[in-house]
């Protein structure tokens, strides 16, 4: 079973299961098939995305606990819907250690605690104990802050709580005090315990357990120890079973030991639920577009795939020539690297800073490690680069970034994508010959899935490519902000019509059910900032002049970087003060080019915050300005998006709120609290006949998004396959249209180039004869070709069904 349509909810604390039982009714009101929660385990205290979880055996209380979800799934069968919940089975939230007994135990009993294999920790590595960074100082400096209580059986740092080993006061209750000789006995009540106190800048080089990305407080889980699996997700299971949920999300497989493995034994215990994977598939990366692995037990993924095309048909080919002209104008005369070059060097830099821990994790795999050779042969062929670690290190570093994909898959003695490695060794060689020959002798060993480090480099890639990708070089690449989305290369900066219909073929018939997304909790943007920011490609000029008038009035200093914040404050217009700074403040740091989250530039920060607060006083004029001329374009866009997503092949998910109009940008922007009642009211106001002007309130794109919804629930057999539909005459290139089966959606494309050209003029569609309704408006379509000017004169988008389906 799969649904028709899903809507994502955030469950916290201040939004928990009781909350979103009582908007149920609301969302079988809009049409919605499933209601598709935020994980809900036990998480951190204080976590509002759930992705922390430090105790799988219960619903976090915090959340409504499992009385909660008991409500929750019993209001959601009465409205009709379907469960969806999100897994994380990836790593564990340990940044409060006391409240995660798996890690306590671990940090209380070392590699004698029964969860001593649940974490992916390299005892030999830390001398048989877990490093812990915490210090905000070298431990010489910190011990003064550093505390025993014999009674409690801890030790505290601050707010931080870690447990004595069992007897490891014995003999030294005399030093736990302070005194002269505090400092000395101190440090060997330390010596004896499980764990190793770090100061946390050396996390990066000296950790001995595998993380989430460079999050220190997320430790990686090994599920693939069949005890661990079993325990972890005894609970998840037990709701399956009990028939409270109906299907799940999985979050992050791709940093597991065996992805495909994983989902197999997920469907064993299950029984076949209905799931999908949070997977980024990098289309443009590789000779043909990386695919979702069919031999996976999954649906499909969450939907970046789609997001990408949906965004990129919404965008003018034409425009890229002027904005790439621009981007060079703003490094003052420069060309900016390519894309391909540009995310080489930032992964590069990760596999080098923040995820250097892991990759000489890699080393330590090699074969021959022990004997301190990374490898048996490839050291004496490059006698000129060091010792054999450091070249197996840098070589490593090197073919990470250059991994074309998230990561290569072992399916028995075969690894799935081994064009990739030896793409990448073919890059890291021509980019790196000096290490060509110690790269060609890594080859053999990680593409053999027996052995160890074929395991982690598989593991490691994620992480290079998401930071390194993601988190850095989207916010370098500022050239137009719609397409450094998650899951979306800028390197492709346009869909063709036909490009995009091919697309959606593939996806009909590939992965029918799979997910599709235009927002999530993971957004860099929300859809109609992006949708805003489309406009952009189709009056590069104008924004050339906006853009150099506003850094007249402002500006950081860095050309690219005003670029993106500029982008940021007009596409989101009118944002709240606070939210464009801490944006602004996330950017820059992410970018790493100018400050950074580890050693701020004051000055540099200081001068970004003037541009945000420029915005507000003497900018404020150009930006309502050029808002106001871009703004009925980016709505245009927006309900485009909306319908080729929620008319288009696979399950539509709406994020939280999105059914009207998402202007949020990156995380935590895009976890606001959404006033449920106001859409509640809006929705009444539709049923009742109104039909709103395209406005501020965002409610057509409500109307759109309810009637869209409603016909895939009520009849879904008119959304069973999918054929592209002519558009004839001479503005055809300004629509996009497709029949699913009975339900003929179109929509708008360039729509400032449209409005230049004076309309539609004489283009009709092309559909089969018979009366037809379009499901927006209500109103009736004679023969087949329907006139644009006349289907789309009050909306820019139509969803037409034949008139008997809806009598």
């Amino acid at each position: 079973m799969s649904p028709t349509s899903t809507y994502r909810l955030q469950i916290r604390p201040s939004f928990d299961l009781d909350a979103a039982a009582g908007v149920v009714g609301y969302l079988r009101d809009l049409g919605v098939g499933w209601a598709y929660l935020s994980p809900l385990l036990q998480a951190t205290t204080g976590s509002d995305h759930g992705y922390d979880v430090v105790d799988p055996s219960r619903v976090d209380p915090a959340r409504g606990g499992g009385a909660g979800l008991d409500r929750f799934a019993a209001a959601s069968r009465s409205a009709g819907l379907g469960i969806l919940v999100d897994i994380v089975p990836n790593h564990m939230g340990i940044s409060l250690p006391q409240e995660n007994p798996w890690w306590w135990d671990v940090l209380t009993h070392g590699r004698g605690s029964r969860y001593a294999e649940a974490f992916d920790i390299d005892w030999e590595y830390g001398g048989g104990r877990v490093r812990v960074p915490i210090l905000g100082v070298p431990l010489d400096e910190a011990l003064a802050d550093i505390r025993v209580d014999a009674a409690a059986g801890v030790v505290r740092y601050f707010d931080h709580v870690l447990p004595l080993a069992p007897g490891s006061l014995d003999g030294l209750e005399a030093f736990a005090g302070r005194g002269p000789d505090a400092a000395v006995g101190l440090r060997a009540v330390l010596d004896r315990q499980h764990w190793e106190l770090m100061f946390w800048r050396d996390e990066a080089s000296e950790l001995n357990y595998r993380r989430f990305f460079a999050v220190s407080t997320l430790a990686g889980v090994r599920v693939e120890v069949p005890a661990v699996f079993e325990e972890s997700h005894a609970e998840i299971l037990r709701w399956v079973r009990d028939g409270l949920v109906d299907g799940l999300r999985v979050d992050h497989p791709d940093g597991l030991a065996d992805p495909g493995g994983y989902l197999e034994r997920l469907a064993a215990a299950a029984r076949n639920p209905y799931v999908l994977v949070e997977k980024i598939l990098e289309h443009a990366a590789t000779d043909h577009p990386e695919t979702l692995p069919a031999w996976w037990e999954a649906a499909g993924t969450t939907g970046y795939d789609a997001m990408a095309e949906i965004d990129r048909v919404l965008v003018d080919p034409s425009g890229r020539e002027a904005l790439d002209a621009l981007d060079t104008a703003s490094r003052g005369g420069e060309v900016g690297p390519a894309w391909g070059d540009l995310i080489h060097d930032t992964k590069r830099m990760i596999a080098d800073t923040i995820q250097v821990a892991e990759v000489r994790r890699l080393v330590r795999s090699l074969p021959g490690a022990e004997a301190g050779a990374g490898d048996a042969d490839p050291p004496a062929a490059d006698a000129d680069a060091g010792d054999a670690d450091a070249r197996a290190e840098d070589a490593l570093a090197e073919l990470l970034a250059c991994f074309p994909t998230y990561r290569p898959y072992a399916v028995g003695d075969h690894l799935v994508g081994r064009s990739w490695l030896d793409a990448a060794a073919s890059e890291a060689s021509a980019r790196r010959p000096d290490l060509a020959a110690t790269i060609a002798a890594l080859v053999p060993a990680i593409a053999d899935p027996a052995l160890e480090v074929s395991t982690r480099f598989a593991q490691t890639t994620g992480p290079v490519m998401a930071k390194g990708v993601e988190d850095t070089a989207f916010y370098r690449y500022t050239r137009l902000g719609s397409l450094t989305e998650v899951g979306g290369d800028p390197s492709v900066f346009a869909l063709s019509v036909d490009d995009f219909h091919r697309a959606q073929e593939r996806r009909q018939s590939a992965w029918p059910y799979a997910m599709t997304s235009l927002s999530t909790h993971d957004t860099k943007r929300g859809e109609d900032v992006r949708a805003r920011l489309a406009v952009l490609a189709e009056l590069p000029r104008l924004w050339t002049d906006v853009l150099g008038r506003l850094r007249s009035i402002a500006s950081t200093g860095h050309g690219p970087f005003d670029n993106l914040l500029w982008q940021a404050i007009v596409g989101s217009w009118p944002a709240r003060p606070e939210r464009l700074h801490a944006y602004a403040e996330k950017a820059a740091r992410e970018a790493a080019e100018a400050t950074g989250w580890w050693d701020p530039d004051v000055d540099f920060e200081r001068r970004m915050h003037a541009v945000v607060d420029a915005a507000y006083s003497d900018a404020g004029p150009l930006v309502d300005a050029f808002v106001d001329r871009i703004r009925g374009f980016g709505w245009s866009n927006s309900l485009s998006a909306k319908l080729l997503q929620l008319a288009g092949p696979g399950v539509p998910d709406v994020y939280q709120g999105s059914e009207l109009w998402e202007t949020s940008l990156v995380d935590p922007d895009n976890r606001r609290a959404v006033d449920f009642a106001r859409r509640a009211d809006l929705l009444r106001r539709l049923d009742e006949g109104w039909l709103p002007p395209v406005d501020e309130s965002g409610a057509a794109k409500l109307l759109v998004v309810s009637r869209a919804l409603r016909l895939r629930r009520d009849h879904p057999d008119r959304f069973d396959r999918y054929t592209p539909v002519t558009v004839a005459g001479s503005a055809s290139a300004h629509a996009v249209a497709f029949d699913r089966g009975g339900a003929l959606a179109v929509a708008t494309r360039l729509p400032a180039g449209l409005a230049a050209r004076g309309g539609w003029g004489d283009t009709v569609v092309l559909r089969r004869g018979g009366p037809a309704l379009d499901v927006l408006t209500g109103r009736r379509f004679e023969g087949a070709a329907v006139p644009l000017g006349e289907l789309l004169g009050g909306y820019p988008v139509a969803l037409l069904v034949d008139a008997e389906v809806l009598a």
